[in-house]
């Protein structure tokens, strides 16, 4: 019987240098050549959208992003969105929650939301500060006179248009 012997096959480098590990001090020289190197490099600045916008568009898509937690099934969070109205200071949103448990949940969903209005609002320097006030008293409306309440705080008209077709809550 002929015992065959194995092939071996030479591996050649295709690298032109030889190859550094990563905890020798040649790596880190090398990184620092790498970063000096860099540091020559122009890098384009990108411009992103500041346009104006008003405080009805930022509500409305405030609420939408809050529908959207809902939808997901993420009702703390859309509960949190929906304790009180924002108000808007040129590009600055201040938001009030009635205790600090409140602001560190929204604080985890806070870079989400900045992300959905800066993009829907396309204005990137819009931020969002968060105030703890104990004395907020949340806007939940259970009962059909608070909800018409409610709504009617947001737009008076609708006391008009009750009178007008005569209605019922």
């Amino acid at each position: 019987m002929l015992s065959e012997t194995p092939k071996i096959n030479h591996l050649r480098s295709t690298h032109s240098s030889p190859t550094v590990s990563a905890l020798s001090l040649s790596s880190i020289r090398a990184k620092k050549e790498l970063l000096e190197s860099q540091k020559g490099l122009v890098t384009e600045e990108v411009q992103l959208p500041t346009n104006a916008f008003t405080e009805n568009e930022m509500l409305t898509f405030w609420f939408k992003y809050a529908q959207r937690l809902n939808d997901k099934g993420h009702m703390i969070m859309e509960s949190l969105l929906r304790i009180s109205d924002p108000k808007l200071e040129e590009t600055r949103i201040l938001y009030e929650l009635p205790n600090e448990g409140s602001k560190i949940d929204f604080e985890k969903e806070k870079p989400e939301l900045l992300g959905y209005l800066r993009g829907h609002l396309h204005n990137h320097d819009l931020t969002i500060d968060v105030v703890v006030n104990e004395s907020v008293k949340s806007k939940i409306a259970f009962t059909s006179q608070d909800k018409y309440n409610r709504l009617n705080e947001i737009n008076p008209n609708l006391e008009l248009l009750k009178k007008t077709f005569d209605l019922d809550l």
